[in-house]
């Protein structure tokens, strides 16, 4: 299919999660991405076993990578001449890094004033913009942490979502940019933080903070959201398996209830959630009693005829064998390194512009004459390039061995 980003070239900066997840979703929607990496190569590339990461291969497939030293002026000027054929420039560098290498907003207006530049940062304009920030920096700082808590200490949530959220309102911002009709300065100028990004995402949860406040509700740290609603969670079945449930109203309460044929939790001083809340403990034993009583299957399908909401919790090593993550378009099966992976496609199946020759994620440096040979270097030129190691291709093979060191027995 023919996207809005067809025939649009992206240069992406950066590493780790939110810079590369957004580039990731602008592949996905047909942009050509052209991963630009020092010679070293994202760090997200020697994170596991000294080769690539998850975090790499998810967010690096379809692109094309160019390694380029930018620390010398050679560089600078290889950089500069992708950057005036370019549509839109992402990066996620520290402010400081950026303006050593000539990546601000004006740097690459100057040398292109059509470009769509987007810059994530751990903070926006304001007195922490020069600080540096991560995911887990974010979670801490917003509220999620505070809530979130493994035996009373304040824990991070463990995927980084603040990371992948960021991405995502890079691409809402570069998508903005690209709808407008005549986009000035400001428009083309996307710039968000981190921090931003998780006061935006926690709103609902700040703003329940307030209200409480305001309302003389007593905040409970330890239990944060719907987790303080007693019979909303996961629970272990007979069979040592995990059931999650939804018991977010009064109804769900009931229908449970009914379908388990558990009586006592349908005595009148436990029907309104105000009442199961102040006998927290006698509510979870009688969940967790009902629960452990039944195996998987036999309380699942149980669950579903009375049209109460639940599902397995399952491990990443088996999540993407559920038959509806399956369906046809859902996953991409792509090789690397010796290796087969199931790639998550982005879940907007009518708006992705991949085929079936999309590219696995590329080796270090795998594009870089490619790239540069079509934006008007030649041959000789590249070679020299390369000799003066200004830029790099690949130095090992695509092989398991070549790429993770083996598993010691």
């Amino acid at each position: 299919m023919t996207s809005v980003l067809a025939g649009k070239c992206v240069i992406e900066l950066g590493t780790m999660i939110a810079a590369p997840f957004a580039g990731h979703l602008l592949s996905q929607l047909g942009a050509d991405v052209i991963k630009v990496e020092p010679p070293i190569g994202d760090s997200t590339r020697q994170m596991m076993r000294g080769g690539p990461s998850g975090t790499f291969i998810a967010y690096s497939r379809g692109k094309r990578s160019v390694c380029i030293d930018l620390k010398t002026p050679e560089g600078q000027s290889v950089l500069q001449k992708l950057i005036a054929k370019a549509d839109i420039v992402i990066h996620n560098l520290a402010p400081l890094a950026a303006q050593r290498l000539n990546l601000t907003f004006d740097d690459c207006d100057r040398l292109n004033p059509h470009i769509i530049h987007c810059h994530i940062s751990g903070y926006g304009a304001g007195p922490r913009e020069s600080e540096l920030a991560s995911n887990p920096v974010i979670e801490a700082n917003t509220g999620v942490m505070y809530s979130n808590r493994v035996e009373g200490r304040p824990t991070r949530l463990g995927p980084s979502y603040h990371d992948q959220f960021s991405g995502c309102y890079a691409v809402i911002g570069i998508l903005a940019a690209l709808g407008a009709k005549n986009p000035d300065r400001l428009t083309r100028k996307v710039e968000l933080g981190l921090y931003e990004t998780g006061l935006h995402v926690a709103a609902r949860d700040l703003v329940g903070a307030q209200l409480k406040t305001q309302l003389g509700v007593k905040s409970r740290p330890n239990s944060g959201g719907e987790f303080s609603m007693p019979g909303y969670g996961a629970y272990e079945t007979a069979d040592g398996r995990w059931i999650f449930i939804l018991m977010l109203t009064d109804t769900h309460w009931q229908k449970f209830c009914v379908a388990l044929a558990i009586h006592e939790g349908q005595d009148a001083e436990l029907a309104t959630m105000r009442q199961r809340k102040l006998q927290r403990p006698r509510v979870e034993n009688i969940v967790k009693s009902a629960v452990k009583a039944v195996d998987y299957h036999a309380l699942s399908e149980c669950l579903y005829r009375a049209g109460v909401g639940c599902t397995e919790v399952t491990s990443t090593e088996t999540t993407l064998n559920d038959p509806q993550a399956q369906v046809p378009g859902k996953l991409a099966q792509l090789p690397f390194g010796g290796l087969e992976f199931n790639l998550p496609n982005m879940p907007l199946p009518n708006q992705l512009a991949i085929d079936e020759d999309e590219r696995s994620p590329p080796l270090l440096g795998e594009h870089t004459v490619e790239v540069l040979q079509k934006i008007g270097f030649t041959s000789l030129e590249c070679t020299q390039l390369i000799e003066q190691q200004v830029v790099c291709i690949p130095q090992k093979p695509a092989t398991r061995d070549a790429l993770w060191a083996p598993v010691k027995k």
